[in-house]
């Protein structure tokens, strides 16, 4: 793609960054088939391609950003499946964060609208905010149905997708989990926002899982939030003053005791982990720091899938296998989770479209609720294709996302393979039957 931005411009990294990225489109089109919004609305602003040109203009013009502009900037879920699809290597996850955050610089939302942002910026990064706001929420789920009645349909996302209950959620940050029996490794896990608050199972399953095949586990004193919901929100500021504060946490450790990798169980805050060394690429006192994080850090299933593990299934159950968009597209790692199922005597099963996402994408289905519902249903017909006994990922926000949509139980990837090597049964997994289970498995396979 040509441009025709001037050398002042291209004197800003950002502007310079935005630039080659837009060179490297060669407007083929490829990237409309995989995207979630093109194959749903048929609109070619709705596509990378569109969005890349509504980019092009805005940041080669210098023009703050429109309404028009703004509509299909935020309907984009950051899926990155066009990243996969993509023949010429257009890195259009840079390109649409930059583009988010001219947006947040140069356009005044609508009251309401900046309200909920506010709301979801300010109470998601924080777990004592977040676990006392669903609390409360309980309180106003009655109103889902007026609040959709007069238009307040994100309003209503938000209270529908909250919980009635929590489940007991200890404070681990600052804590040494030992290896069981002669230490082989050591690793920090990232124990993050919205993890201890919603499924504190997820990392006590990792956490068992490794300490048996002697690997010790610390949880970093000072860590939080990864900044991985407003960066995608356009709000650098905060976003780079979080990952900063994630950064120092187990930089810290690593100079203490030393660090083999750096553990993240939610692949959405992975994606952004990994990519902490282009965030401060620009930054002398944090470049080298945030690329040496960024090297260490690891999804679950690329650690533990080099461990020599023990496992025997506890149940010969068909698990289908959904990839989120993160680890596929955004990590290249989706590849990992189904080769540890498999290697514990699971029957693993994709997922038809499996490119797809499933609508949660981070705050994306509080902020566009329609376009998430309709993936949500789109994902969960797909998924029951397949027929499966349970489904396993490797996010939070999709296990969240898809069990609105279907009654087949939701697991992640690590609670499974701890129970394989002799944890507990996942929460979600008690009191099924599974010698029913199993033997309709066999008889499927057979």
């Amino acid at each position: 793609m040509q441009t025709s931005f001037s050398l002042a411009q291209l004197a800003d990294p950002d502007i310079a960054e935005s630039e080659r990225i837009l060179r490297a489109c060669v407007h083929c089109g490829f990237c409309t088939a995989t995207c979630p919004t093109y194959v749903l609305l048929g609109d070619e602003l709705d596509s990378p391609r569109g969005r890349i040109y509504l980019i092009k203009d805005m940041l080669e013009h210098e023009r703050p950003a429109t309404a028009e502009v703004v509509k299909h900037i935020d309907r984009c879920l950051s899926c990155l499946a066009c990243m996969t699809t993509c023949p010429s290597g257009v890195h259009y996850m840079h390109l649409v964060d930059h583009a988010r955050v001219h947006i947040e610089d140069t356009y005044r939302r609508p009251l309401l609208d900046r309200l909920l942002r506010t709301v979801v910026a300010t109470v998601l990064p924080n777990p004592w905010l977040f676990r006392t706001s669903l609390r409360l929420s309980r309180l106003a789920k009655p109103l889902v149905p007026l609040l959709k009645t007069i238009g307040l349909d994100r309003l209503a996302a938000m209270l529908d997708l909250a919980p009635t209950t929590l489940p007991a959620s200890p404070d681990q940050r600052g804590k040494v989990f030992p290896a069981q029996g002669r230490r082989h490794g050591r690793v920090a896990l990232l124990d993050g926002c919205a993890n201890p608050v919603l499924a504190p199972s997820i990392n006590a399953s990792a956490i068992r899982l490794l300490n048996r095949h002697g690997i010790e586990v610390v949880i970093a004193p000072g860590e939080g939030c990864c900044g991985a919901l407003v960066h995608h929100m356009g709000r650098d500021k905060t976003a780079l003053r979080q990952a900063r504060n994630n950064i120092d946490a187990w930089t810290r450790e690593i100079e203490r005791d030393g660090l083999d990798a750096i553990l993240i169980t939610t692949s959405g805050c992975g994606t952004t982990v990994k990519d902490y060394g282009f965030m401060f690429r620009s930054d002398p006192a944090y470049a080298d720091k945030a690329a040496r994080i960024s090297a260490l850090a690891n999804d679950i299933a690329e650690y533990v899938v080099q461990l020599p593990l023990a496992a025997s299934p506890a149940a010969r159950l068909r698990v289908a296998y959904h990839a989120p968009c993160s680890l596929q597209h955004g990590q290249k790692a989706a590849r990992e989770p189904k080769t540890l199922l498999a290697r514990a005597g699971f029957d693993v099963k994709d997922v038809p479209e499996g490119h797809l996402c499933c609508g949660s994408a981070g705050t994306y289905n509080m902020l566009q609720p329609e376009i998430a519902r309709r993936l949500a249903i789109r994902k969960a017909a797909n998924i029951e294709r397949v027929k499966p006994d349970v489904v396993a990922t490797s996010n939070l926000g999709c296990m969240v996302q898809i069990a609105r949509a279907t009654t087949i139980p939701m697991v992640h990837v690590v609670e499974l393979m701890d129970w394989a090597t002799g944890g507990p049964r996942p929460d979600s997994l008690k009191g099924v039957n599974f010698e029913t289970m199993s033997a309709n498995v066999h008889e499927r396979v057979m």
